[in-house]
């Protein structure tokens, strides 16, 4: 307990935890995303329930690879060499992932887009599948997230308690933030396409990351930042629009 408090009363365990937050949240945007996407396909009554659950499981896994800290390490030592690159299972499960990732979002996408298309396993009149099938999806993105989250912890900082803090406080921020986000992709049709380009965008890093191609967060973050920059200011512009032809008819 002694050490505990020693290590909370250095500047520089602050400034590390400080980081790693910013850190943990920003990485924690992609998670959040897919959650609200999917749990926005069931019926209203469970969805914020699917959030929960969803974002618990986030939190459970976390805390529990962060007890495996010597195990995950060794996540990133080669399996095989493949073009010149040593695969591990981080690799492996990054790849895995960002193909899920870009699997679903062009489903969805073809979802939206198609008016003939059949309802897929989240339509509403199977909502006990439905439901069973999104916290199935949930679990596999958040594993995926999570070691990727987790190693990058690691290589931050050697201290399992600030990781502990930084985890927490960051699924508590997307716990908080889940449902705003959601009700907003929800009222705001476009968002959802724009929210799927961000997965195929993410889902294409990760695949980029497990064959060694070290694609810089900034990029990626900057450009999801300004695409959501261009969108709000169409759907400004569209309110702005529908009170002006409101006002027009009520003369």
């Amino acid at each position: 307990m002694e050490a505990l408090v020693e290590l909370f009363m250095q500047p520089a365990t602050w400034a590390a935890l400080v980081t790693l937050i910013a850190m943990e949240v920003v990485l924690g945007v992609d998670n959040l995303i897919f959650i609200s996407i999917l749990t926005n396909k069931l019926p209203e009554e469970m969805r914020e329930r699917a959030r929960r659950i969803g974002i618990g499981l986030a939190l459970l896994l976390r805390l529990g690879l962060l007890s495996l800290v010597a195990f995950i390490v060794t996540l990133t030592r080669p399996l095989f060499d493949l073009f010149g690159h040593g695969f591990s299972w981080r690799d492996l499960i990054l790849i895995a992932g960002g193909l899920f990732l870009m699997w679903k979002a062009t489903k969805e996408i073809h979802h939206s887009v198609d008016r003939n298309a059949t309802p897929d396993m989240f339509d509403s009149g199977r909502s006990a599948l439905g439901f069973g099938a999104a916290i199935v999806q949930i679990i596999l993105l958040d594993l995926v997230f999570s070691i990727d989250s987790i190693i990058t912890a690691v290589g931050m900082t050697d201290h399992v308690p600030i990781m502990v803090v930084a985890v927490i406080v960051a699924v508590a921020v997307m716990f908080t933030a889940a449902t705003p986000l959601a009700n907003f992709i929800a009222r705001n049709p476009t968002v959802v396409m724009l929210a799927l380009g961000f997965l195929l965008m993410i889902g294409m890093t990760l695949i980029a990351e497990g064959g060694g191609v070290h694609v810089p967060k900034g990029y990626i973050y900057t450009a999801m930042a300004f695409s959501a920059a261009v969108e709000a200011l169409n759907i400004f512009a569209r309110r702005a629009r529908e009170k002006r032809g409101g006002n027009t008819s009520d003369h």
